[in-house]
């Protein structure tokens, strides 16, 4: 995630979660707003309803890795949000399901570069 920052401070998520479009996936919500800077901003929450804090762990590995691939390929500008849905099973997500979600969402919201075949 060398061209990523990661979202840290409080205001900075809130900013996001009001102001950002939301999508939604099978696992994921995403929300995404356009930024004024030159890099890339992510951040991922988890609530303490998902499961317990190594089960949390897990899916933020999870997510990161999700994310490391397919940052290449995004447009720059962008803060992003990650979002765990609560009504999800933590202990049966596979790293596929996070993957393709996470493709998916990034593909309706039209955030992935264009590839020239």
């Amino acid at each position: 995630m060398k061209q990523t920052e990661m979202l840290k401070k409080n205001y900075e998520f809130k900013t996001v979660l009001s102001k950002g479009r939301f999508y939604l996936g099978e696992h994921l919500k995403i929300v995404i707003l356009k930024n004024r800077k030159k890099c890339k901003l992510l951040g991922i929450a988890i609530s303490t309803k998902n499961g317990k804090a190594f089960q949390r762990n897990r899916m933020k590995r999870l997510i990161r890795e999700s994310y490391k691939i397919l940052e290449n390929q995004i447009e720059q500008g962008y803060s992003i949000v990650i979002l765990l849905r609560k009504e999800i099973d933590i202990n049966h997500i596979k790293y596929e399901n996070i993957f393709v979600d996470m493709k998916d969402i990034f593909e309706k919201a039209k955030i992935l570069k264009q590839q020239n075949i």
